[in-house]
């Protein structure tokens, strides 16, 4: 908490664990409070594990509120917003977002920074992904990441702060993974395949 600047101690103080969604949204939309809500995340859940689903649902909506302010201001017009804050890497978002609408999305919304997370909002608006799967895909990826950081908080205590600073790449991993097969499963559960299955 010492590293916070002073009006964000201040604003936790007596929301609890509202800062999250409140930290959630200004971090996806307006102002960048990298991997803070996730060691605030954990912070909670330490000292009130039972609440852990709450905190998860927080942080979760707060970011997709954020989210969705941001998706609404490029669908009206801000492919230069999107350009100046994806910078060389614009053609790469552009081709991305276009082939795998879902994964576009769901994929950034996990990753820890300094990887990019809202070119690819930005690109989700511009590009006009469907609002359905934008959300969806930004509950899966947030709320699949919170929710380890939060088993891992009620399993190892503060070990799981040091843990998620000094390990990023393989916590990115881990999640990574987990969404693929989860993606996968569904794909083969309920895609295209799996309705010719069914018809055949």
């Amino acid at each position: 908490m010492e590293h916070l600047p002073p009006w964000l101690r201040a604003l936790i103080g007596p929301l609890g664990g509202l800062s999250l969604f409140v930290v959630g949204f200004l971090d996806s939309s307006v102002l960048p409070l990298p991997i803070i809500n996730d060691l605030l995340l954990i912070r909670f859940t330490i000292h009130s594990p039972r609440l852990m689903p709450y905190y998860v649902l927080m942080a979760t909506l707060g970011s997709l509120a954020g989210c969705f302010w941001l998706y609404f201001l490029a669908k009206k017009g801000g492919e230069a917003m999107f350009r100046r804050s994806a910078g060389g890497r614009a053609e790469k978002i552009h081709g991305w977002v276009q082939r795998n609408k879902f994964l576009s999305v769901a994929i950034p919304a996990i990753l820890p920074p300094p990887l990019p997370f809202k070119p690819f909002v930005l690109a989700a608006g511009v590009f006009q992904i469907p609002m359905d799967s934008f959300a969806i895909a930004l509950i899966v990826g947030r709320g699949l990441r919170y929710s380890i950081e939060g088993f891992l908080a009620m399993r190892y205590g503060e070990q799981a702060t040091r843990y998620l600073v000094q390990n990023k790449l393989e916590f990115t991993l881990i999640i990574v993974m987990t969404l693929a097969l989860t993606y996968a499963s569904w794909r083969w559960l309920f895609g295209p395949k799996a309705r010719r299955r069914q018809d055949s």
